[in-house]
């Protein structure tokens, strides 16, 4: 362990950082599985719109990269656009 204030409020400040970036990213995997799981177009639709905006959150904190959250967003728009039709 560090010896200097500053590193300790350091270490403190990534171990937050590191719990609430694993809760937004399990939030959205289980939304992103949920949404995977819905056979009905509507329901589909509007679910999408929700995911959709928790990926892009993701990117923007950093936690998930942005070329990660098109290709997400990408896939699960294809599987929803599947259901329309």
């Amino acid at each position: 362990m560090a010896n200097h204030k500053a590193t300790k409020k350091d270490v403190r400040q990534s171990t937050t950082r590191r719990d609430r970036n694993r809760y937004y990213g399990k939030t959205t995997r289980n939304a992103i599985r949920d949404l995977k799981e819905v056979t009905e177009a509507g329901k589909a639709g509007e679910g999408l719109k929700n995911v959709a905006s928790m990926i892009d959150k993701l990117a923007k904190r950093g936690v998930i990269h942005k070329n990660k959250a098109a290709n997400l967003k990408s896939k699960l728009t294809k599987k929803v656009n599947a259901l329309a039709k």
